[in-house]
């Protein structure tokens, strides 16, 4: 694995809308150019933007709001295979997600990490045959070098079994993975403007006009102010904007309408309650409606519980909040498993996310297939749009992605990413070389106690978390400083005026919300007034 640590800007400077203060940028003023415009800053632009860029194309991403606002920060934080999808015969999806899973672990360690799920059997719901069937295809339909294999477990001697209620006696473990999804993106940003690319956030695709040859699109920056783009290619993946973007947005060559797909957008909401145990096993839940829930030791001193699939109709995505009743749904169906009930009173944080499901007829929400379609268009200027998906094979659907878009161009170039690191993966600068069969999670541990040796000035808790969020990359955060007076001023308890910096300068935070609720977690633990001093130093523009 390699990956270059150093900021490049000599190629992306090229794409920066910069022009000349006292002169409004404006559609008149001659068009930036590049090879693909990609539209929308989740997981699957960000990824596909640094597989492109990677490939040595000219890569400009734009994003409405900020990285990973919306789908993609609004996950159940995991890389798994989806053992539920079995019972729909999804083995293709399952097979390419369970290969993924491993890949996407070595690929970052510090926000990434090998997570066992306990099944507490409930005969009512399915039988014990069916589950070690189902547990025997999970272990083998991709290989495993770190991931331990499934098996039953006595819950009345297991640590897992003391939380629950006594009449749940035997259970299932298995192996997937945990992650911190919007920092996932924010790693792919990196990487891509590492290579060349140029993020673009806050910066919306108002109109984009197909020719024979290129695109023409419109963008708007937050300030108001238009300028022009001219692609070779277009890539849609807007996620849940991407009917839309083809049916309001994207104009063709002729008349007529670009899109020929329909999405199902479904609403999946997770709750967060103060920890319901300690050990460091997660839980997922059989329910009599045949769905699933999990219960995921969170943020070290919560347990985050989701998720529901509700059909959104004829409402604004961005706009998606849990209801009343999901909360209800939530708290009921972990309370049949929990001894201690979890009830509305007890949640200390929501979050909902809208699913850009591609539609296959499925009456059922949590049936619609999870994989995802890439649909190419190249009767004139080569367009791709990204239907579907989910944050496990973003990888993968950006490696296809890439791949269709070089063939559309007519400039085929070999995929890369399977062995690479993202930013801040690469820890054997801190603890030596790896290996295939190294687990990341003892990577990451060996590299959080060399944090601690090299700043014993840190505090642990401040150190840790540094070391997960930044990984080999901490050093950028930390500079020079050889105490916390060199940090700066204290905002808020444990955020330090130089993290804040550098998250403005590197990592496209523009408000506290970016840093709060993405970038970090920190919003959860923190009193409204603290949260409001973390505004406040935005609205001093830093000062």
């Amino acid at each position: 694995m390699n990956q270059s640590e150093s900021t490049s800007s000599a190629d992306s400077a090229v794409f920066a809308p910069t022009f000349p203060a006292a002169q409004a940028p404006s559609a008149r003023l001659a068009p930036l150019e590049c090879d693909v415009l990609v539209v929308g800053g989740g997981i699957n632009g960000c990824g596909i933007a640094r597989d492109l860029a990677g490939r040595g194309l000219k890569v400009l991403l734009c994003e409405k709001d900020d990285l990973a606002s919306h789908t993609s920060s609004a996950s159940t934080k995991l890389i798994h295979g989806g053992l539920r999808y079995l019972e729909y015969y999804e083995f293709s999806l399952v097979r390419k997600a369970l290969a993924e899973r491993e890949v996407l672990l070595r690929s970052a360690p510090h926000i990434m990490a090998p997570l066992r799920f306990v099944m507490p059997h409930d005969p009512s719901m399915r039988p014990a045959w069916m589950i070690r069937a189902g547990l025997f295809l999970y272990d083998h339909l991709a290989r495993r070098e770190v991931l331990a294999g499934s098996r039953s477990v006595d819950l009345r001697s297991h640590p897992a079994g003391e939380p629950l209620k006594a009449q749940y006696r035997r259970g299932f473990v298995y192996s997937d993975g945990w992650v911190d999804d919007a920092r996932l993106v924010v790693l792919n940003a990196i990487d891509a403007r590492e290579r060349g690319a140029q993020i673009l956030t806050r910066t919306a695709c108002v109109e984009a006009q197909r020719g024979q040859d290129h695109w023409l699109a419109t963008l708007v920056g937050a300030d108001g102010r238009a300028f022009t783009v001219r692609a070779r290619a277009l890539v849609n993946a807007a996620g849940p904007w991407a009917e839309s973007f083809l049916r309001q947005t994207a104009r063709p060559v002729r008349g007529g309408a670009l899109a020929t797909r329909h999405l199902r957008l479904v609403k999946g909401s997770h709750i967060v309650v103060p920890r319901i145990f300690t050990h460091d096993h997660a839980y997922i839940f059989q329910n009599p409606d045949k769905r699933i829930i999990f219960a995921i030791p969170y943020q070290g001193d919560y347990t985050l519980i989701g998720t529901t699939d509700v059909e959104l109709e004829g409402s604004d995505p961005g706009a998606a909040r849990i209801g009343e009743d999901e909360v209800a749904y939530l708290c009921e169906q972990a309370s049949r498993y929990f001894a201690q009930p979890v009830v509305p009173a007890d949640v200390v944080w929501t979050y909902a996310g809208v699913r850009p499901l591609l539609d296959d007829a499925s009456g059922d929400p949590s049936a619609v297939t999870r994989d995802y379609l890439l649909e190419t268009n190249a009767d004139a200027a080569p367009l791709l749009s990204v239907w579907g998906g989910k944050i496990t094979t973003f990888r993968k659907l950006a490696e296809d992605a890439a791949g269709e878009i070089g063939r559309m161009l007519g400039e085929a170039r070999p995929a890369w990413t399977e062995g690479a690191w993202l930013a801040g993966g690469d820890l054997s600068p801190w603890i030596g070389p790896t290996d295939r069969r190294t687990r990341p999670d003892e990577a990451f541990a060996r590299f959080a106690a060399e944090v601690q040796q090299r700043h014993p000035w840190l505090p642990p808790a401040l150190a840790q978390r540094l070391a997960h969020a930044y990984g080999a990359r901490i050093e950028r955060v930390l500079g020079d400083a050889a105490s916390l007076a060199d940090l700066g001023a204290e905002v808020a308890p444990g955020l330090f005026e130089r993290e804040l910096r550098y998250l403005r300068e590197e990592e496209w935070v523009t408000q506290a919300d970016d840093v709060l609720w993405r970038r970090s977690k920190l919003g959860l633990r923190y009193t409204p007034q603290q949260r409001e001093q973390v505004q406040a130093w935005f609205a001093r523009g830093g000062a």
